[in-house]
């Protein structure tokens, strides 16, 4: 397990001294936005008063209108904001990781475990995604990787489209601590209920040809809240226990997620859950700056540790 970087520690070294130059950057910031609104209100105002007044009728496209305008009068106005928060949370979190003797990036493309939790449906179609906060390195002498992602779908309701979020979560791989050389699914049990009906489960799921055939754990606790699917039957019951249920919920809980699901393929396991947006230690006000440390801290170090835990095996649960 890795323990948490003393946050005095860390204050009162090198991002100290950083967050205190950061603090008139912020300032600068906001009173930046503050002129830009107020250039908004002075140039839109008018025109909106012209646009209700002057042109009669339309009060579809005049509501539409204003909206929009005022969505992005609000939005330039917000940038040098934005871009403050930005850069302090980045720096911030450089300095946890090196501390975790980690790296980070705040902006990352998907790579392999995105790509293989995609081929076995463990996140949904999408048609618009971001991906930020990647922490990268080694824990416990295993390769780890962690990043966020947002997906969004395209939704069309007539000539009107929007996009709705369909997942919000974290994607986490670390090389497994045991060799296997098959591919397990652990998902939700109730993932497919509402194709078979309440109680119903699958003798076995595709993905692109590659058939997982249903693994009965022979635990009722386990098999209420999850199904696994392996094409090795042995292995997946060697791989994961009665045990890992919990050890899966404890990871649910301590971030009040959703939905967790694993996957052991090509020696990583990989975890996705659907959480709220992690990791975020900046702010435009300098005086939340330690409450959003001791968060973000709190939340990577219990997130690596319990993944961590999830990566051992305990032979007494194996299958004989």
């Amino acid at each position: 397990m890795i323990a948490a970087p003393d946050i005095d520690e860390l204050l009162s070294g090198p991002l100290g001294g950083w967050l205190g130059e950061q603090a008139t950057v912020r300032e600068d910031a906001k009173a930046q936005s503050a002129a830009r609104w107020w250039k908004a209100a002075i140039y839109g105002l008018p025109v909106l008063a012209f646009f209700w007044i002057i042109i009669p009728g339309l009060f579809d496209l005049k509501m539409w209108g204003s909206v929009a305008l005022g969505g992005l009068a609000f939005a330039w106005g917000n940038m040098p904001r934005r871009r403050a928060i930005k850069q302090t949370k980045i720096g911030i979190n450089d300095a946890i990781a090196g501390a975790l003797e980690l790296g980070y990036a705040h902006d990352v493309e998907p790579g392999q475990a995105f790509a293989l939790a995609q081929a076995y449906k463990m996140v949904p179609h999408y048609d618009r995604s971001r991906f930020e906060d990647h922490w990268f390195g080694e824990v416990g002498g295993r390769g780890f990787g962690l990043h966020e992602a947002h997906l969004k779908e395209r939704r069309n309701s007539g000539k009107n489209t929007r996009y709705v979020t369909v997942f919000r979560g974290v994607v986490m791989h670390i090389d497994f601590a045991r060799d296997f050389h098959g591919t397990t699914l652990v998902e939700r049990a109730d993932k497919h209920r509402k194709m078979l009906g309440l109680g119903g489960r699958k003798d076995s799921v595709k993905f692109d040809g590659h058939e997982l055939a249903y693994v009965d754990m022979v635990h009722p606790d386990f098999d209420d809240a999850f199904r696994v699917f392996s094409d090795d039957q042995v292995e997946a019951r060697y791989l994961v226990h009665p045990g890992y249920v919990e050890r899966l919920l404890e990871v649910q809980r301590a971030f009040r997620g959703k939905n967790v699901r694993a996957i052991f393929s090509g020696g990583e396991l990989v975890i996705v859950m659907e959480t709220e947006n992690l990791f975020e230690s900046g702010s435009i006000e300098a005086r939340d700056d330690r409450a959003r440390i001791e968060r973000t801290v709190a939340q990577f170090v219990s997130l690596a540790n319990l993944a961590q835990s999830l990566n051992e095996t305990e032979r007494g649960f194996a299958a004989a």
